[in-house]
C-alpha cells in the first residue's frame, strides 16, 4: 500500500469513542518503551506524527493515525495501544490500561490485524506468550515484530530470531513469522507493509 499522507486523529480512553467508521483497523501493542511510535513513524516515512518518549508508560489512551492512500481515499487506522509491564506505573492505572485495551480487542470488529512488538534484547516473555494466547483466543491475526536490532549484532539478531521462533513454534501457523526492524536502519518495513496489505485484502473479502 502507498500512503499519500497520515494524520493524528485522536486520543480516546474508550474504544466506545473511537471514530465511527468502516475503516479497518492495524493494532500496535507491546510492553512500554518498546519502539512502538518509532516504528509508526517510520512506516509513515514521518519524524514525528506519533509521540515518542524516552518514559516508559507514557502512552496511556488508544492513538489513532488515519493513513490515506496515494488515490486520496482514507484507507485504515493504524491504532497505537498503550504499553504493558512498567512498574512504575500505578497498579490502578495499569487495570485501567488492560480494561482499555481489551475493550477494544473484543468490541471492535474493525480490527483486522495484531502488531505485536518485542523488544530483541530481551525476547520473549512471559507476558507476551499471555498475550498471543488471547488474541488469538479472540481470532485476532498476529505478527510479532522484533525491535530494536540496530542494537545487535548479526549473531544476537541470529540468535534470537530463532529463540523466538522455538518459543512461538507451539502457536504453528496461528501466528505469523517473527520480523525483524530497526527504525533507525529501517530494516523490516517492506515485511511489515506487506503483511498489512494482506489483513486490509482480507477485510475486503
Amino acid at each position: 500500500m502507498r500512503i499519500r499522507e497520515a494524520k493524528f486523529i485522536g486520543s480516546y480512553p474508550d474504544y466506545k469513542l473511537t471514530p465511527k467508521s468502516n475503516l479497518p483497523e492495524i493494532a500496535f501493542g507491546g510492553r512500554s518503551n518498546v519502539g512502538k511510535s518509532s516504528l509508526i513513524n517510520t512506516l509513515l516515512k514521518r519524524k514525528k506524527l506519533a509521540e515518542t518518549s524516552k518514559t516508559p508508560g507514557k502512552t496511556r489512551l488508544l492513538n489513532y493515525f488515519l493513513l490515506i492512500n496515494e488515490a486520496g481515499k482514507e484507507a485504515l487506522y493504524f491504532v497505537d495501544l498503550p504499553g504493558f509491564g512498567y512498574a512504575r506505573v500505578p497498579v490502578g492505572i495499569r487495570g485501567t490500561w488492560k480494561g482499555m485495551v481489551e475493550g477494544y480487542v473484543e468490541k471492535s470488529d474493525r480490527l483486522k490485524g495484531f502488531a505485536l512488538l518485542i523488544d530483541s534484547r530481551r525476547g520473549v516473555a512471559d507476558e507476551e506468550i499471555q498475550l498471543i494466547k488471547y488474541l488469538l483466543l479472540q481470532k485476532k491475526k498476529v505478527v510479532p515484530i522484533l525491535t530494536k536490532t540496530d542494537k545487535l549484532s548479526r549473531t544476537e539478531i541470529t540468535n534470537i530470531v530463532r529463540m523466538t521462533s522455538q518459543t512461538l513454534m507451539p502457536f504453528g501457523s496461528d501466528i505469523a513469522v517473527p520480523i525483524i526492524h530497526s527504525s533507525t536502519k529501517k530494516i523490516g518495513n517492506d515485511q511489515i507493509w506487506r503483511w498489512i496489505d494482506e489483513r486490509i485484502s482480507d477485510a475486503g473479502k
